[in-house]
């Protein structure tokens, strides 16, 4: 059976998420409708990274088999029309090794936060960034982060329904970058914890706020404690931008 990898961009807004729900239309399950409606087959797909409801993506990342040959630009070209007009669009389709996974090949994953920070209340990017009137200290802000650099128990910034098997994890990359009033918080990791970025973002815009210092975020860290660090900052405003794989 041919195995299929395709590089996905999409808007979490109006969805639950990636993976299939009861409660509402997923990413998941859009693709394999559309999968289903090009060639008749009802498969399951594997996603790189379970994003949460109102999450985007630029790159997340799918693997599925068919039980026909594809061309998979055809196979790319049918699902995106069939998945009209849900904003979900398949960027890119290959065929892959039947041993690669999308989610179990994956070596590394990066995520995007955006932050707009201004007075005056969002137009275009309401939805898709998340908009913080109060004057945030990006410098501090990075300063404090590089407490959460390296190999941590990520419990103070885990959700209480993570069912990771460890909290322990290794974060790569924590960066903050400003260009006038947009901020973009750049992370990367091997792999996260459910809702990891999102808790470390709002524990950060804290110290940008000026209500939180450097130490309260190494505490935080150290009491393995989901209560004892900060909120989670808003779900619209991060992307999963990138999926690294073996050569």
């Amino acid at each position: 059976m041919p195995r299929y990898k395709v590089t996905i961009e999409y808007d979490g807004t109006d969805l639950v998420g990636w993976q299939r729900q009861k409660t509402g239309p997923s990413v998941q399950q859009h693709i394999e409708e559309g999968i289903l409606a090009f060639c008749g087959e009802d498969i399951r797909i594997q996603g790189a990274g379970r994003t949460d409801a109102g999450v985007h993506a630029l790159g997340q990342v799918a693997t599925f088999d068919l039980e026909k040959d594809q061309d998979p630009e055809t196979v790319m070209n049918a699902v995106n029309h069939h998945m009209r007009p849900a904003r979900i669009i398949i960027l890119d389709c290959v065929l892959v090794d039947e041993k690669f996974n999308a989610r179990f090949s994956a070596l590394g994953r990066h995520y995007v936060y955006r932050i707009c920070n201004r007075h005056s209340r969002l137009a275009l990017d309401k939805g898709f960034a998340w908009h913080i009137r109060n004057e945030l200290d990006t410098d501090a802000m990075q300063d404090a982060a590089r407490v959460l650099i390296g190999n941590h128990d990520f419990t103070s910034f885990r959700a209480v329904a993570c069912q990771a098997k460890s909290p322990v994890k290794t974060l790569e990359q924590l960066d903050i970058v400003r260009d006038g009033v947009n901020i973009n918080i750049y992370v990367s990791a091997p792999s996260f914890l459910h809702n990891q970025v999102r808790a470390m973002v709002g524990t950060l815009s804290l110290v940008g706020k000026g209500q939180w210092s450097r130490q309260d975020v190494a505490d935080a860290l150290a009491a393995k404690d989901r209560q004892k660090s900060g909120p989670n900052a808003p779900a619209h405003g991060l992307y999963l931008s990138k999926v690294d794989y073996p050569d």
